[in-house]
C-alpha cells in the first residue's frame, strides 16, 4: 500500500487556503498525509490544513500567530520511513552533513524557509528535500509544492510540482 504526501512550505496564508491555486487544493484534498515546512501563518489555513488530511507541520519566522501551536521540529514515521521537518535548514553550504548530524536516524529531511525548492540525496542515505513555495517565488522561476509516495519502508517517488 503506498502513502501520497502533499510537502508544501512558506504559504505565509493571511487568512485561509482559498487563494491557493486550485492545483495544489486538489493534491492536497487527494493526499493521504500533508506535511507544512513552516510559515503557515495563520490559526485558519492551519485548521483548513489539518481538515483534510493527516497534517505535520512545524513552526517557522513568520509563525507568530501560531507560537506554542506548532513544534520548532517534528519527528515522526510515515510507514517504515522515518521524517525529519525543520523550518530552516541553514545555508546550502555543509546542508548535508549538519542535518545527517542533527538527524542521523531519518530517512527524509524535510524543510522550508529559503522558498528554494530543493530535491535531492544528502549524506547517509538521507533524502533532503524542500517544496519551495507555492505562493511566493522569491527569485526562483516557478511556485512550487512537493510530491511524495511511500511503500513500505522506501521512498518510490519524489518530485517538485510547479504551478505557474
Amino acid at each position: 500500500m503506498s502513502v501520497e504526501v502533499v510537502v508544501i512550505a512558506d504559504t505565509h496564508l493571511r487568512a485561509g487556503i482559498e487563494t491557493l491555486d486550485r492545483r495544489l487544493l486538489d493534491a492536497l484534498a487527494a493526499a493521504d498525509v500533508i506535511i507544512h515546512a513552516d510559515d503557515v501563518v495563520s490559526r485558519r489555513a492551519l485548521e483548513q490544513f489539518r481538515g483534510l488530511s493527516t497534517l505535520h507541520a512545524v513552526l517557522g519566522n513568520n509563525d507568530i500567530e501560531l507560537r506554542g501551536v506548532l513544534p520548532e521540529t517534528a519527528l515522526f514515521s510515515l510507514g517504515d520511513v522515518s521524517v525529519a521537518v525543520v523550518h530552516d535548514s541553514g545555508a546550502s553550504s555543509g546542508r548535508s552533513a549538519r542535518l545527517a548530524r542533527r538527524f542521523p536516524n531519518a530517512e527524509l529531511v524535510v524543510f522550508g524557509h529559503s522558498h528554494i525548492p530543493v530535491n535531492e540525496s544528502g549524506l547517509d542515505r538521507q533524502t533532503l528535500f524542500n517544496p519551495g513555495s507555492p505562493t511566493q517565488r522569491r527569485g526562483q522561476p516557478h511556485r512550487t509544492f512537493g510530491r511524495l509516495r511511500l511503500e513500505a519502508a522506501t521512498i518510490i517517488e519524489r518530485r517538485i510540482e510547479v504551478l505557474d
